[in-house]
């Protein structure tokens, strides 16, 4: 394992909330789809559900994507002042069926406030570890996807959104419609 598991989780919830808002179709649009897509992350703490929690969330998308995207130097700066904005706390804590595991917030601090402190805490083992180059943009030409790399090899270039397939299908098409015909 590259990072722990907490980090993994937060980086890969973090590219997820960015990629929401990159759709031609807005796929958080409503409290009840914040509500579906915090559930499916399995975020513990207080979620009032309103439109003012979906909007500072939403809000939220474009700072942590300067985040994924900026240089070292940008990042560090970005996360100690996303740090600073909400008020972080590291701890300790154990719930649900996690077992201890870091916590950079108070439970009941306001849902986008936690997501920005825990993108920004895992950033932190990122830069400290060196492997900036594990946060990326699917290479797909079509697609601003972002995505965490945490394969052995480094060898990850595109999102979870099927566009692998796709790129591969038509180089494939590609190599066929060049070939000669077999007489």
């Amino acid at each position: 394992m590259l990072f722990t598991h907490d980090t993994e989780l937060a980086l890969q919830f973090a590219a997820a909330l960015v990629n929401t808002g990159l759709q031609e179709t807005e796929e958080l649009a409503t409290p009840e789809q914040l509500g579906e897509f915090v559930r499916r992350w399995d975020w513990s703490g207080r979620i009032v559900g309103d439109e003012a929690e979906l909007a500072e969330v939403q809000a939220l998308r474009p700072r942590l994507r300067r985040l994924w995207l900026a240089d070292k130097d940008e990042k560090a700066r970005l996360v100690n002042e996303m740090l600073r904005e909400g008020g972080a706390l590291p701890q300790l804590v154990k719930h649900d069926q996690y077992d201890y595991h870091l916590h950079a917030t108070l439970s009941d601090a306001a849902l986008a406030d936690r997501m920005m402190v825990e993108a920004a805490m895992a950033v932190i083992d990122v830069v400290r570890a060196g492997e900036l180059g594990r946060l990326r943009v699917c290479a797909a030409d079509d697609c601003q996807d972002l995505l965490v790399d945490l394969s052995k090899n480094r060898s990850r270039r595109f999102c979870d959104g099927g566009c692998g397939n796709r790129v591969n299908v038509a180089a494939y098409r590609a190599r066929q419609a060049g070939k000669a015909p077999r007489v």
